[in-house]
């Protein structure tokens, strides 16, 4: 344990100690360090930089705050997690009243042309209503099949959006750097972006960034439940 992460002692925190088990501290290597990460860092291993789970326990405790802020006006969240490592938890992660989600490819426009995405949303809520209700079967079975296809369609890119009726309070977005453009989107849009990044990433124009090891599923979904632990 020591070998690869000096500072683990008995009197780091259970949470420190939860995502030194998940891998949380595994950061890249030192060659694509971004500046901006460098107080997050506490040392190198094998040219490859070791992230100071103390720090990034700051940094969750800051975001949960936010967040507690906004669950308890009723506000609302975009969890943004297409990342391969986590989208197939985010629907479990995400269920609460106050999160939608987003698991598959950002549709641009989610925040800056969001009538447009409501009209879809919208869309895809009839669709699904009618066909629990049995109303295709009053069309032909090719047109019946064609909205059946047209549901599987919206279902992935608008289902974790269905409760989605105004602007969100704030993004929760797993790997700000892949998700670039749902975090240019927020930031035009005055929404604060939480954001879970490794140490590859400029986190100086993010409003709460916490840096781990974004390529552990462990991680990812450790402090991904943590975020949301005072939504209920």
């Amino acid at each position: 344990m020591l070998l690869y992460y000096p500072i683990m002692n008995e009197k780091n925190s259970k949470m420190v100690e939860e995502m030194f088990a998940a891998g949380a501290h595994f950061g890249y290597s030192k060659s694509k360090r971004h500046p901006s990460c460098k107080d997050y860092i506490y040392g190198t291993k094998n040219s490859y930089d070791i992230i100071n789970l103390e720090k990034t326990e700051e940094q969750i405790t800051k975001a949960k705050e936010k967040l507690k802020e906004i669950f308890a006006k009723k506000g609302r969240v975009i969890f943004v997690a297409s990342k391969a490592e986590i989208k197939d938890l985010a629907p479990a992660i995400a269920e609460c009243e106050n999160i939608s989600y987003v698991n598959t490819r950002w549709i641009g426009g989610t925040l800056t042309n969001f009538g447009e995405i409501r009209k879809r949303v919208n869309k895809l809520k009839k669709l699904m209503e009618d066909s629990e209700k049995g109303e295709f079967s009053k069309y032909t079975k090719k047109e019946a099949l064609g909205f059946e296809k047209e549901i599987i369609k919206l279902k992935k890119y608008y289902f974790g959006l269905l409760d989605l009726i105004k602007k969100p309070d704030a993004l929760v977005v797993v790997d700000a750097k892949d998700e670039s453009i749902a975090v240019k989107e927020a930031q035009d849009k005055g929404v604060e972006v939480i954001a879970l990044v490794n140490t590859d990433t400029d986190i100086s124009k993010l409003d709460y960034p916490i840096v781990i090891n974004d390529r552990s599923r462990d991680a990812l979904e450790f402090v991904s439940k943590e975020l949301f632990s005072d939504c209920k």
